[in-house]
């Protein structure tokens, strides 16, 4: 199996997309090791701002030049995007509707060493709660420039979530991309997993693990936070009866919480969440945190068993 990094990804399509847009500009906060947007300049140093350590100077910088007629990616950490900039994000990009892209790096449980302060699973929560703001999880290399090559395209502000580790490449996801559309993976009758981002690949070993024990999964991946794909969801609640959610982020406020409040509005039926429950993470490896904090193809299969119990309970 190929493992490859979301960033890299978002970063190799900055620059194809630089030879077709010349309106295309970069923006960084003194991290661009980090987020790799020094690749971009290397390529474009005319069109590439190091805006310092002041993510929400840099929020405001990439706004006004969308207002100039540029198309601004602005990249920093999760965590200083949506916590340290969030007055920036909601009132100078989301409230006027200015069409900013935001390429955030680092988040999730994955940033691994950089511990809690640096692992942003609150970002999609504190995001999805603004309104004109679309949001792009994606769940590999490539899928990242899919995601990357279709915010360029979009006309409106855009979260970008990225992380920093080395993920597993997916080739069941790279066919398409269109932004608020998911992906049906498999057709099944029993349960319905819906992951988002990097969890795509744990979830497609519990959909083998659950088809060896005699239930038929069926398997979508959601890359797009919002706007959500309801009709998906609501399709998966009525004929299967049963959803787990998956995600690299808490329990509160991610997918797991939009997919629910579409169920309980539309069709009612068992939901069950697989994230982080409600704890900051901690530092270590990446996969020993993924380990610690459940989130395994393991614990989607206990998941998905509960549900498929309680389901046969149900007169």
């Amino acid at each position: 199996m190929e493992f490859k990094q979301t960033r890299q990804g978002y970063v190799d399509a900055l620059i194809e997309l630089g030879a077709e847009l010349p309106e295309l500009v970069v923006l960084d906060a003194d991290v661009g090791k980090a987020t790799l947007t020094l690749q971009f300049q290397e390529k474009y140093p005319d069109r590439f701002f190091n805006c310092g350590v002041q993510e929400q100077n840099m929020l405001a910088v990439a706004a006004g030049m969308s207002l100039a007629g540029k198309i601004p990616f602005a990249s920093t950490f999760g965590v200083f995007a949506t916590c340290r900039a969030g007055d920036q994000l909601r009132n100078a990009i989301a409230y006027p509707k200015a069409n900013v892209k935001l390429g955030i790096t680092h988040c999730g449980l994955s940033v691994g060493g950089d511990g809690a302060s640096h692992q942003s699973n609150e970002d999609i929560a504190i995001t999805r709660s603004f309104p004109n703001l679309t949001i792009l999880v994606p769940g590999d290399y490539q899928e990242a420039k899919l995601a990357t090559k279709a915010a360029a395209r979009h006309i409106g502000p855009v979260y970008l979530r990225l992380g920093r580790d080395k993920y597993p490449v997916v080739p069941e996801i790279h066919d398409s991309f269109e932004i608020g559309k998911a992906k049906l993976l498999k057709n099944g009758n029993d349960i319905t997993i819906i992951s988002t981002g990097i969890m795509i690949s744990e979830a497609l070993k519990a959909s083998g693990l659950l088809s060896q024990r005699g239930i038929s999964v069926r398997l979508i991946h959601m890359h797009t936070i919002k706007p959500l794909d309801r009709e998906i969801i609501i399709s998966a609640a009525k004929e299967t009866g049963g959803i787990v959610t998956v995600e690299e982020h808490s329990i509160i406020g991610g997918l797991g919480e939009a997919v629910a409040g579409v169920v309980a509005e539309t069709y009612p039926c068992p939901v069950q969440r697989v994230g982080m429950m409600d704890v900051f993470g901690e530092s270590g490896p990446a996969q020993e945190l993924f380990d610690k904090f459940g989130l395994r193809a393991s614990n989607i299969v206990e998941k998905a068993e509960m549900i498929n119990s309680v389901k046969n309970t149900i007169p």
